[in-house]
């Protein structure tokens, strides 16, 4: 381990939480959708706490995986299994009624998905209607919306986000190559006090060195707006396989994602707002 990583692992703040995981169940307990666009190996609660042992965290968020689709059994397990260490983000549809919701809320869900990326989705206004429909369907819950897609469909979704009825968090740098202009364009939409950011995954960006670039920018800017997370375990669809084919993980292992961290976040005061005091607000209270 390099000796950034390991200073920034000796000085993690209390509750410090990975805001962004995945678990993937066994195939015969847990059968992934037909029409998915890759097929993972598997990932237990297992390896996931073996995972956060390894990064120095003491919390975290396991997000529902496109390839269950609105099968949310495996999350809740996994929720189960790492006890109250642990929130959920869950994938619904407009069936889902309000007890539904409610089990959902009692095992540990704080929140819902919208994956437009992996759907390559790029109709502005059925997006527009998609969000404000999940959006009414979790507000009352005190649930936030969690967007995942092109940074061109949420720079459309801007003047939306914001008015949606409850918080919405914006994946992986809002998968926006670095601009002045398009920092200046997301700082407003985080200043909104409605809009967060996961600094996670450098390597869905089209330059990984634009990771550091939002960094600073956005530390500097809007602290109180951002997440962090591994995206652990790394998904990937291999080049040359087919959707049904397993894809390995791409090998990312602590000491990368603690280097990351000393350079995103080099102070104690960003590590204890965005390790722990924004997740703890988002996802706990």
């Amino acid at each position: 381990m390099s000796r950034a990583a390991a200073d920034i692992q000796a000085d993690l703040p209390a509750l410090a939480c990975d805001c962004h995981t995945h678990v993937i169940g066994d195939a015969s307990a847990y059968p992934m959708v037909a029409e998915r666009h890759y097929t993972p190996g598997p990932a237990s609660a297992a390896q996931l706490r073996r995972h956060l042992e390894q990064a120095g965290m003491t919390r975290v968020v396991i997000v529902q995986p496109s390839v269950y689709g609105t099968d949310n059994r495996c999350l809740l397990d996994a929720l189960a299994e790492m006890g109250g260490r642990a929130r959920g983000i869950a994938v619904i549809d407009a069936g889902f009624t309000p007890r539904q919701l409610q089990m959902l809320h009692d095992g540990g869900v704080r929140g819902v998905r919208v994956n437009l990326e992996s759907a390559g989705l790029q109709d502005i206004g059925a997006a527009e209607q998609e969000l404000a429909a999940v959006g009414a369907q979790v507000a009352g819950l005190g649930w936030h919306v969690q967007l995942y897609a092109a940074h061109g469909v949420i720079a459309a979704l801007a003047p939306r986000l914001a008015a949606l009825p409850c918080p919405v968090v914006l994946d992986h740098f809002a998968m926006a190559p670095w601009s002045p202009e398009a920092a200046a364009a997301i700082t407003g939409l985080l200043r909104s006090g409605c809009v967060h950011l996961k600094l996670s995954a450098p390597y869905r960006l089209a330059d990984r060195q634009d990771a550091a670039r939002w960094a600073q920018a956005l530390c500097q800017e809007v602290p109180s707006a951002l997440l962090w997370g591994s995206d652990w375990p790394h998904t990937a669809r291999a080049a040359g396989k087919a959707a049904h084919e397993v894809s390995p993980y791409r090998q990312i292992g602590a000491r990368q994602l603690l280097d990351d961290l000393a350079q995103w976040l080099p102070t104690p005061g960003l590590r204890q707002a965005v390790l722990a005091d924004n997740p703890d607000r988002l996802y706990w209270r």
